[in-house]
Order: C-alpha cells, then sequence, then structure tokens
C-alpha cells in the first residue's frame, strides 16, 4: 500500500502543470536571457510562469516591443510583421498569425551575436528564403540589402553624419562608384545624376531655430532622422528593391516640402 500511495503522490505531483515547468525551467539561467535588463512580464502576457503554451502571448506586436531598444533597427530593415509570400525554411518559423517577425530570423533569447537562426549572414542569409533572380533586376543586383539587414551599423566615430549615411559612402564613396555620389567638407552630398545636392549630418532642431523649416514634431514618419540628424535615408528608402528609391511623396517637390516650409 505504501508503494502504491508513493506513485499516486509523484503522478499528481507531475501532472501538476506550473509544478513541472518549474522544474523544466529550474536549469535554466534566465539571467543570460536576452534582454537580461527587463522582467519576462514586459513583454509577456502570462503573469506568472512563462511556458511553451503562452510564450506567444505577448503585450503587442514583436515588432512594437523589439523596437522599444532597437528602434534604429526596425526603421530601415527587412520588413517584419507581415505574412510572406512564399514557404520559408523551417528554421525560420512564422508567428501564431503566419507572419514573418523579428524571432524568424533571430533567437530572441539567446546572447549570441544578432542570434540569427541558424548563424548565418549577408548574402547567405538573403538566399535562405530568396532566389538570386530576386536581385538581379536591382539596379544594384541587390548589393546595398545583402550587406545587412539592418542598415546603420557602420561606426560613426569619425564623422559628423549618421551611421545610415556612413553605411551608404561605404559603397558610394569608392572610387568604383558608377553613380559617382560624394559627400564634400561642408557636409554636402553631390549627385552625379543632377539629383539635387543637400547636407546631411546636421541636427534638424538646429536647422529649424533658424527658420523657415516645419516643426520637427510635424515632420511625416516617412522622414527619418538618425539622432536627430539629416541623413541619406531621410530622403531614400534604406530598404528597397529599388536602390535609392526616394520616400514615398505625391512629387519630387512635395519631398522638399516634407521639411521646408516655403
Amino acid at each position: 500500500m505504501s508503494n502504491y500511495k508513493h506513485f499516486i503522490m509523484l503522478l499528481l505531483f507531475f501532472a501538476t502543470p506550473a509544478v513541472f515547468m518549474k522544474i523544466v525551467f529550474s536549469d535554466i539561467n534566465t539571467q543570460d536571457f536576452h534582454p537580461r535588463e527587463s522582467s519576462c512580464q514586459q513583454c509577456h502576457l502570462a503573469q506568472g510562469q512563462i511556458t511553451a503554451a503562452n510564450a506567444s502571448q505577448l503585450l503587442a506586436t514583436q515588432e512594437k516591443l523589439c523596437s522599444g531598444c532597437h528602434e534604429k533597427s526596425l526603421k530601415v530593415s527587412h520588413p517584419s510583421g507581415l505574412i510572406p509570400g512564399q514557404k520559408l525554411p523551417d528554421k525560420f518559423p512564422l508567428d501564431w498569425k503566419n507572419e514573418m517577425t523579428c524571432s524568424t530570423c533571430h533567437n530572441v533569447h539567446t546572447n549570441g551575436k544578432d542570434s540569427i537562426r541558424g548563424g548565418i549572414s549577408g548574402k547567405q542569409l538573403c538566399l535562405s528564403c530568396h532566389q538570386m533572380s530576386f536581385f538581379t533586376n536591382m539596379a544594384d543586383s541587390g548589393t546595398s540589402i545583402q550587406q545587412t539587414v539592418h542598415k546603420g551599423r557602420i561606426s560613426n566615430d569619425f564623422s559628423s553624419a549618421d551611421s545610415y549615411s556612413m553605411e551608404c559612402m561605404a559603397c558610394h564613396g569608392n572610387e568604383g562608384d558608377t553613380v559617382n555620389v560624394s559627400i564634400n567638407s561642408k557636409g554636402i552630398v553631390k549627385h552625379s545624376s543632377g539629383a539635387v545636392n543637400h547636407p546631411v549630418g546636421m541636427r534638424y532642431v538646429d536647422s529649424y531655430g533658424k527658420g523657415s523649416y516645419v516643426a520637427i514634431e510635424k515632420l511625416s514618419d516617412k522622414v527619418i532622422l538618425p539622432d536627430g540628424k539629416v541623413s541619406c535615408v531621410s530622403c531614400h528608402k534604406g530598404y528597397s528593391k529599388k536602390h535609392g528609391e526616394m520616400i514615398s511623396v505625391k512629387s519630387k517637390t512635395a519631398l522638399c516640402l516634407e521639411c521646408h516650409d516655403m
């Protein structure tokens, strides 16, 4: 009888989900989880133990939650929060809405560099889902978007220009650039194509103080000012099938009026 009673007690113990999950997770050092400085409840809806069953119940979309810390990464990056037009490899999972999200490519609770699933990057990562033909019709054969999924990662310590503009100039500033875009000593971007030459690197609020500019709080969400600075990505889409595509406005003149109050 004592053995039977002991068996029943063990069965009830392991049949309790909360107790079972506590045992399962007891060997995991949650201090190593990303993000280390935040509680689970900052992102997860469940108020108790986070389990495999309730982990997908979040307080908001992954894009909104991740942008709390990674604002730049989401502004000029591969699209996220959408249903892909093709089947992705199994190692890149979709969320419960069948949408591609941040965690499709990232293991969000690990500490490895970038935590990319499969440990790949650049062109190799792109070709995990896209065929090479996807890039061949682009003006630069997809070179600009195959380098980094998230733009603006180049060190910016040696220039007043923002990191997005510096990344653009990493290609456009070299002598082999057939488009011949350059930034002069005064921070003016020179376009050999005949497009408008425009300064980058200055703080928008400083220009606004001189008059004839739209107040920063009234600017369109389409106009990105990295660290408050005018940038290449203030006018150009940083991540687009059409390399160098301008942000969406009704006309080229209207683009000037997004910032200039004339």
